[in-house]
């Protein structure tokens, strides 16, 4: 833990020079913003990349302390918390910004779809693009080296809400994160982790998985660190919204509902209006 914040570490092995391999260490550390948001920086002792910098300010602060250069801008969908920060940052530093081509956001340099691939010279790292329509009818992922960077379609424990997309197309989307590695590391955009649980206890009261990602999550909270990032195996057993296939959760949604439902898209579709009013 430094500064408070929990910094997930990769390795990335450099091409061989003079007959040694040299290896740098990247970072991905959360900067908080808003009340709730978490602009991710992944980073080295020099350079950073920023994913879905709503507010610059913090970004500026976590770069002058670290005494970093911004590299990148990515983007995974068009609210404002999440691309508000693009103009100020750009006016200092002009760096190249990725982000979904079916959404309107004027900053963006390098527009990206389904199977897209970005390279990140600074870091030698790849990441694949997902499209997971759902909370925004345009959102993408980046995926790759162990990480999902999902904006605000998948949470810790929960999705965002059906802003622009239909729960078939979100159910699509949370399939997609499903059958990535079970390590692969989530990195959501916000701290709504136990909110989401508490909702979770409601639709599977009897989950012993969820009761103990509670006790750690509270834990965490407790000491100010961030409960993310979360893991897909650990959302495949404790969110209700990974589970819609689950006896347990269609059973939470048949009794809320009062009817059966024949289709883990109505599962999602009663659990999400279930949640939006919890």
């Amino acid at each position: 833990v430094i500064d408070g914040a929990v910094h997930s570490r990769i390795v990335s092995r450099a091409k061989p020079h003079r007959s040694k391999i040299q290896t740098t260490m990247i970072q991905v550390t959360p900067i908080p913003a808003f009340r709730d948001n978490y602009i991710w920086a992944i980073h080295d002792e020099k350079n950073a990349i920023v994913v879905d910098p709503g507010d610059a300010a913090p970004v500026f602060a976590f770069l002058r302390d670290r005494k970093l250069t911004l590299n990148s801008i990515l983007i995974t969908h068009h609210h404002n918390d999440h691309i508000g920060g693009n103009r100020e940052l750009l006016a200092h530093y002009p760096v190249p910004v990725y982000g979904p081509a079916g959404e309107a956001i004027d900053t963006l340099t390098t527009r990206l779809t389904e199977n897209d691939e970005i390279t990140l010279a600074a870091f030698d790292l790849t990441f694949k693009v997902l499209d997971i329509p759902g909370h925004t009818a345009g959102h993408i992922a980046y995926v790759g080296n162990g990480m999902v960077f999902c904006g605000d379609t998948l949470f810790a424990c929960g999705c965002g809400r059906l802003f622009e997309g239909t729960p078939a197309q979100m159910h699509s989307s949370l399939s997609k994160l499903a059958a990535l590695a079970g390590e692969t590391k989530v990195y959501c955009a916000h701290e709504y982790t136990l909110a989401n649980i508490a909702f979770a206890r409601a639709v599977e009261p009897g989950n012993d998985a969820l009761l103990k990602r509670e006790f750690v999550e509270r834990d965490k909270r407790g000491r100010d660190i961030p409960t993310v990032p979360s893991t897909i195996a650990l959302e495949l057993d404790t969110n209700p919204f990974m589970r819609s296939h689950a006896p347990t959760v269609r059973q939470a949604a048949n009794n809320r509902a009062g009817k059966t439902h024949s289709t883990p898209v109505e599962v999602l579709a009663t659990i999400r209006e279930w949640k939006n009013n919890f």
